[in-house]
């Protein structure tokens, strides 16, 4: 590729490195096509660089320093330093390795890496525009295209990231000394996470919240352990309020939230909403209310696209958009916006375009919040069996029962299990409790496969480990569970 006023051609133009960029870029690569990835900053896109590794780089951190804190219990008697920016620089470290491999791994795939910004001209060319004065831009030609922009965090009114005190996630993972005191604007997953690491850090944490509890979307029983974690941690809640603005009454920032509208009629709710308005100081703020798809910097009207009414780009099963020669993959494409969600489809974006029979199934799409505890889901909840059209027959087993859980120290949650009361096919589980992440992808498989109850109930795990407490969640909806009460 030559960098200047002139025309390439390419098989299959792939805009945005992420995890479901450069995926669909390596698998293409696979499958013999000729591949041009465009990323304007960092390969990896926000996942690798600023959000999912390097937030469970600093969790894991902060965990063990606080594990340390406080295993009195176990006869350990300590108080570790922290050093935030030597924390940051091993962070920072973890990232530079796995980004570096994302490029290997595309140059041996024979993808043709070009950094810039892409923009769509008509319906089969690309204008690259290429960072840095002098560097110009260049024309590409395309057979297909994968739109895999990703997607970037939300502001809010009178809080813009370009003012030093106000923080996105990306710039809270960077930050170089630990504040003493943080308000956090938001208690969806980005912003329980990042309010438990600063809380462990040592810093005063306030949450708030426009909602009347954590983790929209999430069942009642998952979120109960997290909350009650999180005011072991000293963190506090304000519900139901939304940050108006703030200012500089000295030292620090003053944060004023207002009452969302009818929260005084739920003042005998769970959220103990205060009818008035609050005003809360603290060194800094951190806004993290969700992301939005980057779907504006494309000229999609070019191609004859369209976005819907938050900017995601509609797309059938296949990963199709309406113009059949172009896709999107990941955030851009929708909900649920997770990096292994854009992983797969890129991989069936690459198979459609090589002429493979792939098509997305999200019927087994788990989803992980790396709060404290960890919390996974897949399938459906009781809920959602029941609206299907399903008997759901359910199993729960409590960490509190599991040897190996009591050896860690971390004995809160459980697994529970649903499935169809007619056939005990497995439809779906929800866990919250010590190593979620890694129990849930057994869940997975089972609803890939079409296991029963029985099947995962027979099958003999390894003790004493936590992925007994999923079979024993499967013996117990059988009704003969051996290390809890049966119900």
């Amino acid at each position: 590729m030559v960098v200047g006023d002139v025309t390439t051609g390419t098989d299959v133009l792939i805009i945005g490195a992420g995890p479901a960029g450069y995926v669909a870029a390596i698998r293409a690569g696979q499958l013999e096509l000729d591949v041009t990835l465009v990323e304007k900053e960092a390969y990896g896109g926000t996942c690798l660089n600023h959000g999912c590794i390097p937030s469970k780089a600093m969790i894991t951190a902060t965990d063990i320093a606080h594990e340390a804190r406080h295993a009195e219990a176990m006869g350990i008697h300590a108080d570790p330093a922290i050093d935030l920016s030597g924390m940051v620089g091993w962070k920072d470290d973890v990232v530079d390795q796995l980004t570096s491999g994302v490029e290997k791994l595309c140059k041996a795939n024979q993808v043709n890496l070009m950094e810039g910004t892409a923009t769509f001209v008509d319906e089969h060319t690309a204008r690259i525009s290429h960072g840095g004065e002098g560097q110009g831009s260049e024309t590409i030609e395309f057979e297909h295209a994968i739109i895999a922009t990703g997607s970037r965090p939300i502001s809010i009114p009178d809080f813009s990231f370009d003012d030093s005190p106000v923080l996105n996630s990306r710039q809270a993972l960077s930050l170089e000394s630990v504040p003493d005191s943080l308000a956090v604007v938001g208690a969806g997953y980005i912003g329980m996470e990042l309010a438990s690491v600063f809380a462990k850090l040592g810093t005063d944490v306030t949450v708030i919240e426009m909602l009347d509890s954590i983790l929209p979307g999430y069942d009642d029983d998952l979120k109960r352990p997290v909350k009650q974690r999180a005011n072991d941690l000293g963190i506090d809640f304000h519900f139901e309020h939304t940050a108006s603005e703030w200012y500089e009454p000295g030292d620090g920032i003053r944060i004023v939230a207002e009452p969302v509208d009818g929260a005084a009629a739920n003042g005998g709710s769970e959220a103990a909403i205060e009818d008035e308005r609050l005003e809360i100081d603290v060194e800094t703020v951190l806004v993290a209310v969700g992301r939005e798809p980057v779907s504006d910097t494309l000229d999609l009207e070019n191609v004859g696209l369209e976005t819907d009414d938050r900017g995601f780009i509609e797309t059938d099963s296949r990963a199709r958009t309406s113009a059949e020669h172009i896709f999107a993959v990941g955030d851009v494409a929708g909900e649920p916006m997770l990096a292994h969600k854009g992983s797969a489809e890129g991989q069936v974006a690459a198979e459609v375009i090589a002429g493979e029979p792939a098509a997305i199934d999200h019927q087994a799409m788990p989803a992980v919040v790396f709060t404290d505890p960890e919390i996974a889901t897949v399938g459906m909840t009781e809920t959602e069996a029941e609206e299907a059209g399903f008997e759901p027959l359910v199993g729960k087993f409590p960490f509190r029962a599991s040897g190996r859980a009591l050896t860690t120290g971390e004995s809160d949650g459980f697994v529970k299990i649903v499935a169809d009361a007619d056939e005990e096919y497995v439809l779906g589980a929800s866990i919250a409790g010590p190593e979620a992440s890694e129990l849930v992808a057994e869940l997975g498989l089972a609803i890939e496969l079409g296991a029963t109850l029985e099947d995962v109930a027979s099958t003999i795990h390894a003790h004493p480990t936590l992925s007994e407490s999923v079979m024993e969640a499967a013996e117990n909806a059988l009704g003969h569970a051996i290390h809890t009460l049966n119900r």
